[in-house]
């Protein structure tokens, strides 16, 4: 959201719009997380502080109610610790929560070695869009060790209700319908297809696991963030496929889709 920062909005106008967009969606608070990415976007700390500063008094000036915090998407790169600790790169509103994005097209090498030491250094790394990575395929069973372990997934709100084509959907509906999606977000860049809004991937989501899941992915996990596990314990349900008596996850969402048809109330 922040203006000029990377491949978000360009000006201040296009910033304006996606503060009253996700507004009018029932959000309330947003963190703005620019891209920290060596070599394309090379965005520090104090910078991105000062930019959601800013931001944030012209919104209170234009009276738009969004409430803004910091953060970064975080490339996923051999120094991202060193980065923590210098200020350089920063985590989700100062907390352990660290948003973290490995490469879109290529697996990094040693993914799994590199998230466990995140893990294991007193953060929780919140993996995003893993339901968007070309290469997911035959390494999805990675993510769902790294999420026994303490590391958080984000899918994208977008990629559930498919604007992100068929082969995103089918893993974002995967990732929240077996309960491996801690956070729903809506990685928003522009007011267009990848606008700042969430309330329709947030219906999907009830459909496939329920309010109170849906509830959980999109207010009570963020605020848990927010706060830095101040606001008390927080539940992260078991994933279907570890439970011999639950569905799989094809029959769960050929199920959901047959109770929308019929009226029925998701279970």
């Amino acid at each position: 959201m922040l203006p000029g920062i990377d491949d978000g909005p360009a000006t201040l106008t296009g910033s304006l719009e996606m503060a009253r967009l996700a507004v009018e969606d029932g959000i309330h608070t947003t963190f703005c997380t620019p891209h920290i990415y060596p070599g394309l976007y090379e965005n520090k700390g104090p910078d991105i502080k000062r930019g959601v500063a800013n931001l944030q008094l012209i919104l209170h000036d234009k009276g738009i109610p969004l409430q803004l915090n910091f953060g970064a998407d975080t490339h996923l790169v051999p120094d991202v610790l060193d980065g923590i600790a210098t200020g350089r790169i920063l985590t989700l509103a100062g907390s352990k929560f660290l948003l973290l994005e490995p490469s879109h097209h290529v697996r990094p090498p040693g993914f799994t070695d590199a998230v466990f030491k995140i893990i294991t250094s007193g953060y929780v790394p919140i993996i995003t869009h893993p339901e968007r990575l070309s290469w997911i395929g035959g390494h999805i069973d990675e993510f769902f060790a790294l999420s026994r372990s303490g590391a958080w997934m984000q899918v994208t709100g977008g990629a559930l209700i498919g604007r992100f084509g068929p082969a995103a959907q089918r893993l974002a509906e995967r990732f929240v319908g077996e309960g491996w999606c801690d956070v729903l977000a809506s990685d928003g860049h522009t007011t267009g297809r990848r606008a700042p809004v969430l309330a329709e991937a947030r219906q999907r989501a009830a459909a496939l696991v329920g309010e109170e899941e849906a509830e959980a992915m999109t207010v009570v996990r963020p605020m848990h963030v927010l706060t830095n596990g101040s606001s008390g314990p927080i539940n992260r349900p078991p994933a279907l496929n570890e439970l011999g008596a639950q569905l799989p996850a094809s029959k769960r969402i050929i199920q959901s889709m047959v109770n929308r048809l019929l009226g029925r109330t998701p279970d």
